[in-house]
């Protein structure tokens, strides 16, 4: 199941606009996914110091993505962004391991505000183009998403700068995955 495939269940009017939250370590590449969303050149990225806000038009549906910067400093700042979230995109570098326990951390303290209950989660398992990456499954299993239930979630493995499995999972194009509680994971 895609994006747009959960979104056509979530709201079958595809007129109204989705607004879609992506969040995430600094580094993860954030920016980098919405540019792809965005069908934007990518030449270079730059930390986000703020937030970017991109309209992108798929499948009948206007997205209107948040892309909130991840630095330490500004992560406070998330939860002032929760509010009308339909959907919340989470990406991890999958190449940093060192900071795998603090980007789980992140996602789950998130994930206990009662704004985002009811919000599906999508987990881009970024920088899979880069020698070690870890798989998406290892990545679930080790933060924790496997273990999350009540709650509509999918993590795909991506590689933001080649743009392998990001309008894959946003088009709605069949996945083929492991279903876990609550999720999907790609193998």
């Amino acid at each position: 199941m895609g994006l747009l495939s959960l979104l056509r269940k979530l709201r079958p009017n595809p007129e109204k606009e989705v607004r879609i939250l992506l969040l995430g370590l600094d580094n993860a590449g954030k920016t980098t996914i919405l540019k792809q969303l965005a069908n934007e050149e990518i030449t270079t990225v730059t930390p986000t110091a703020g937030f970017n806000i991109k309209s992108v038009a798929a499948d009948g549906f206007k997205l209107n993505v948040w892309d909130i910067g991840g630095q330490w400093k500004i992560r406070p700042y998330w939860k002032n962004y929760f509010a009308n979230t339909d959907v919340l995109i989470y990406v991890i570098d999958c190449t940093d391991r060192e900071r795998l326990g603090e980007t789980g951390n992140e996602l789950f303290e998130m994930l206990m505000d009662n704004r985002l209950k009811q919000v599906p989660l999508l987990v881009f398992a970024n920088k899979q183009d880069l020698p070690n990456a870890m798989s998406s499954s290892e990545v679930a299993e080790a933060i924790g998403l496997v273990r999350l239930e009540e709650r509509t979630w999918q993590i795909k493995a991506c590689s933001a700068v080649e743009g392998m499995g990001i309008k894959q999972s946003t088009v709605g194009t069949r996945l083929s995955g492991r279903l876990w509680t609550g999720g999907i994971m790609d193998n």
